[in-house]
């Protein structure tokens, strides 16, 4: 089915306006175009940024263009008042911008939270928009702080007086069900995740979807295999024998917010630990992709026994949900995968109930090409690393660090291939690259390349805007400062900055010289040579010639400001678990004699 929206775009004229301009919108103007004929409901949004427009979308029953045509003669004969007190922006005073903006209605693109076992609205909404296109996509419900706080309330209840912390056969059921839905609705989930997140189909099939739903398998099938308890075995002390033991526990009540990029990979991260460790959990989904998280929800309330208030799921455009969340007493523990800045501010927040906090922050890792490698592979692997996902991933390598006397030979070989890379359509498989996920992402990128531009740095290829939707070219930086903020701030788009470096030494200082430590890699002919380097850069991960890190059972995880803890593997499980250490005195040693 195919749902129609007018979409329109309006200013009050100036600041002093704003008050008188909102309330005429929504007294007025508003209940004045549902009224006409065609149209069935209405939203309005405030601003994205500050100066922006005002968007209103007008859902459309029936044939589109004739409900324009009712708008239109309704303003004509007055029935629809364009503005009787305002004066707007741009003239006339109200400006029809799209219409036939079109969303596909997905199964799975679900408007409901869930919280406390229940599907449920809120009484406004915040719209999700298709990144390739600017099309609206949906709403989603805009959490109030209560709901939070109620979010909360079911969690501590859940973990208190279930038994879901102490029923580890349960929680293998259910997340054996939880997978199992995923799979027999991948199909519509991977539909949604193309849509919303702008991700290439190609990519839907690994890390974007189906790994990710096969990490719920995997700590379904850890609760089979592992042990969670430690034996320390038995030691004399005083006269008595002492046996010890550590066993793990369920850390509690966990709060749990996600980014954009890789909505299910990010979310199953930490639903699936969390539940195998027995938490109650509330989770945030991000912004700009809430539809596919909520999808998430949806599957867990309809299809699994997990019991009421164990999973609670939200989505909210304001950052006072998380701050609820982050700062509420009866949370044990917060999982925050995002920007560095925020991961910050959330660590000050929970240090105030000394809440224990695991953050999976940004990056700006380093390809390290000693002189010896195939500057053939290296150039593949660097374009098509950078490349991914456009780049919206904390962990790509970024920075491509290059023997100076190598450098032009190098950045001409990367070029070749970042100019093949096949941008477009996200649904089509053969595309490589789609969008990056908004105007203000696709703002910021650009202004950190022109600034590296106006900095010395040459620009090889790329650094193009690409319309419609929120496109940017592949773009390659050349001779760039590794002191310059191209080569020191995460762009979080298709950027890749070559510096170049003197020796091995260099090398190494080179890539350790960032407040992040997440990822990195080298290219060499010689194993040895290429660990010693890798052994020399702080990160969390690192690849070696290509090779892969990220899988079920491999923690992920970075040192110095990309992060705090690991996620997946069995780190991953520990994270939302507590350790408790027993030492009891065996028998026949009670009375204080020795066996």
């Amino acid at each position: 089915m195919t749902k129609y929206v007018l979409h329109v775009e309006s200013r009050p004229a100036s600041e002093e306006a704003v008050d008188a301009f909102n309330r005429w919108y929504d007294e007025v103007h508003l209940p004045e175009m549902v009224a006409l004929d065609g149209f069935a409901s209405a939203v309005r949004y405030a601003p994205r940024e500050p100066g922006g427009p005002y968007i209103a979308h007008y859902e459309i029953e029936g044939d589109p263009q004739q409900a324009v045509k009712n708008v239109t003669a309704a303003a004509a004969d007055g029935r629809l008042r364009m503005s009787d007190v305002i004066s707007m922006e741009p003239a006339p005073r109200m400006q029809i911008l799209k219409l036939t903006t079109e969303y596909p209605t997905h199964p799975l693109a679900s408007r409901h939270q869930l919280i406390d076992g229940q599907l449920v609205g809120s009484d406004t909404t915040f719209a999700s928009y298709n990144p390739a296109t600017g099309d609206l996509l949906g709403h989603a419900p805009e959490a109030t702080e209560e709901q939070a706080r109620q979010a909360v309330a079911a969690a501590r209840r859940a973990f208190d007086t279930t038994d879901w912390a102490t029923d580890p056969e349960l929680r293998r059921r259910c997340l054996n069900q939880l997978h199992d839905a995923l799979v027999e609705h991948r199909e519509e989930l991977r539909e949604l995740t193309i849509a919303e997140a702008g991700s290439p189909r190609m990519l839907t099939y690994a890390a974007q979807l189906d790994e990710p739903i096969e990490l719920v398998r995997y700590y379904a099938d850890l609760l089979k295999d592992h042990s969670f308890v430690d034996d320390m075995g038995v030691v004399e002390y005083q006269g008595q024998r002492h046996h010890r033991w550590v066993e793990w526990e369920a850390g509690g009540v966990a709060a749990a917010i996600i980014p954009y990029n890789y909505p299910n990979q990010l979310a199953l991260a930490k639903l699936a630990p969390a539940l195998a460790a027995g938490c109650a959990i509330v989770l945030k989904g991000a912004p700009d992709t809430p539809l596919v998280t909520l999808a998430l929800g949806e599957l867990i309330a309809e299809h699994t026994d997990i019991p009421a208030g164990v999973v609670n799921i939200l989505s909210s455009s304001a950052a006072s949900v998380g701050e609820v969340l982050t700062t509420h007493p009866d949370v044990d523990l917060v999982s925050f995968t995002g920007a560095s800045p925020t991961g910050r501010r959330i660590m000050a927040a929970a240090s105030d109930t000394v809440k224990r906090v695991f953050l999976e922050l940004g990056g700006k890792s380093a390809l390290v090409v000693l002189d010896d490698a195939d500057f053939k592979n290296a150039a593949t692997y660097a374009a098509y690393m950078i490349c991914l996902h456009s780049g919206q991933a904390c962990a790509i390598t970024s920075r491509m660090l290059v023997p100076r006397r190598h450098h032009d030979a190098i950045v001409e070989q990367v070029a070749r291939r970042m100019e093949r890379v096949r941008v477009g359509d996200p649904n089509d498989p053969k595309t490589y690259m789609g969008p990056l996920i908004s105007e203000r992402q696709r703002d910021k990128v650009d202004g950190m390349v022109q600034r590296a531009v106006a900095a010395g740095a040459t620009l090889v290829t790329g650094g193009q805007r690409i319309d419609p939707g929120y496109f940017y070219a592949p773009t390659l930086l050349a001779n760039v400062d590794p002191g310059s903020e191209i080569a020191q701030e995460e762009v979080f788009g298709p950027v890749l900055a070559v510096i170049p470096y003197d020796d091995d030494d260099d090398a190494v200082r080179i890539a350790n010289n960032s407040v992040y430590g997440l990822s990195g890699a080298v290219q060499s002919a010689d194993r040895e040579r290429a660990l010693a380097v890798a052994r020399r850069i702080r990160t969390g991960t690192f690849s070696i010639n290509g090779g892969n890190y990220f899988f079920s059972d491999t923690p992920f995880g970075g040192y110095k400001q990309s992060g705090i803890g690991r996620e997946k593997g069995v780190a991953g499980l520990e994270e939302f678990m507590e350790r408790k250490t027993f030492g009891e005195v065996e028998a026949g040693d009670a009375d204080g004699g020795a066996r």
